[in-house]
C-alpha cells in the first residue's frame, strides 16, 4: 500500500490533496493507496471533509521501507523523522524547492508555481480522470483552491487556479463567494484552541541568516477574535519557541476581508525584524501590514534577521 500524506499542522490543501490522490491512485491507476494526516486538521479542513462526506484520514505511522507519496510539501522539517528511510514514489507540491530529501531510485516530482497542490493534481490527472471524478473529489479540489488563494485574494493566485476552481464550481453548481464564506467562517472558529495550538496551527519553520523562526499565520474574517487574545498569545511565544527548538515565533494574523496582516511584537528582536523586513514603524505590541497575505510569496522572502 502507498501512504499519501502532507505536511505537519495539516490545512485544507494538505488534508484534501492526500484524499484526492488516494482516489486517483486507487480508481484510475489501480494501485492500493491510503491518505493519512500528520496531526489534527484545522477547523476549515474539518469543515471541508464533513461537507463532502469524508472521514478524517488516519494519523500517519510511517515505517522504514513504506511506499510514500508526499503532497503539499517537499520540506524535510515538515515530514516524519524517518522520511529518508521510506520508499518515496512521488512528490506533488507547489512550494519552493527546499532540498534535503533523498530517494533510493529516481522518482516522479511535480512542483508547479500555482496556489494549491490540488491545482497541480488536476493538471497531472488529465482525461479521463478529469471527466469521471465524482462530485466529492471536485468539491475537495475546489475547497483547496479557495483555501490557498483566500478566494483569489492571495498574490499566489494564478489564472490556472481560477480556471480550475471555476470549472469545479460550475460542475457542482456552487456559488464560490457563498461557499468561501462558509469555509472562512469555519477557519475563523478558534475558540476551543489553546494559545500554543494557535501558534502551531498553520506554521512552518524557517532559518533566516542563522535565526530559526516558527512563522505562523492565522487567516480569518474576524481578526478581532484573535487580537483579543494577543496578550496571552505573546506570553506563550517564548515557551513554544523553547519547546520547538526555534529562536522566535512570528504570528501574522491575516485579515481575509481587508487583505492585510497584523504581526504580534513580543520583544525588541521581533520589533527589529518587523521594521527591517516590512519597512514599517512599530509602536506597541502589534504592527499592521497592509497588503500582506501570503507567507510563501510575501512574508518569507521579506524576512531579515
Amino acid at each position: 500500500m502507498i501512504k499519501i500524506f502532507g505536511h505537519t499542522a495539516p490545512d485544507t490543501d494538505a488534508t484534501a490533496s492526500a484524499l484526492i490522490w488516494e482516489w486517483y491512485l486507487n480508481e484510475m491507476q489501480e494501485k492500493s493507496a491510503q491518505a493519512f494526516v500528520q496531526g489534527e486538521p484545522n477547523t476549515e479542513a474539518a469543515f471541508v471533509l464533513k461537507r463532502w462526506g469524508f472521514e478524517t484520514p488516519a494519523m500517519l505511522d510511517l515505517q522504514d521501507g513504506d511506499k510514500a507519496v508526499i503532497v503539499d510539501t517537499n520540506n524535510p522539517a515538515e515530514l516524519p523523522a524517518n522520511i529518508g528511510k521510506a520508499n518515496i514514489k512521488q512528490i506533488i507540491d507547489h512550494h519552493m524547492l527546499v532540498g534535503g530529501l533523498k530517494s533510493g531510485i529516481p522518482i516522479n516530482v511535480t512542483i508547479r508555481p500555482v496556489a494549491a497542490t490540488a491545482t497541480v493534481m488536476y493538471g497531472i490527472m488529465r482525461s479521463p480522470a478529469q471527466n469521471t471524478m465524482p462530485d466529492a473529489i471536485k468539491g475537495l479540489i475546489l475547497s483547496c483552491i479557495i483555501s490557498d488563494t483566500l478566494e483569489f485574494r492571495s498574490p499566489t493566485t494564478t489564472p490556472r487556479d481560477i480556471a480550475v476552481a471555476n470549472r469545479m464550481a460550475e460542475n457542482l453548481k456552487i456559488d464560490i463567494p457563498e461557499y468561501a464564506a462558509e469555509m472562512f467562517a469555519a477557519k475563523s472558529d478558534i475558540a476551543h484552541f489553546s494559545d500554543a495550538e494557535l501558534l502551531r496551527m498553520d506554521s512552518k519553520k524557517f532559518d533566516v541568516n542563522g535565526t530559526n523562526f516558527r512563522v505562523s499565520v492565522l487567516e480569518t474574517t474576524s481578526p478581532a477574535t484573535v487580537l483579543d487574545r494577543k496578550d496571552s498569545l505573546i506570553a506563550s511565544m517564548a515557551s513554544v519557541a523553547n519547546e520547538d527548538g526555534v529562536d522566535q515565533v512570528l504570528l501574522f494574523i491575516i485579515d481575509i476581508l481587508t487583505e492585510s496582516a497584523t504581526l504580534l511584537i513580543p520583544n525588541d528582536f521581533v520589533k527589529s525584524v518587523a521594521e527591517n523586513s516590512f519597512d514599517c514603524t512599530v509602536d506597541g505590541n502589534t504592527v499592521h501590514l497592509p497588503g500582506v497575505m501570503s507567507r510563501k510569496k510575501q512574508i518569507i522572502p521579506s524576512l531579515k534577521a
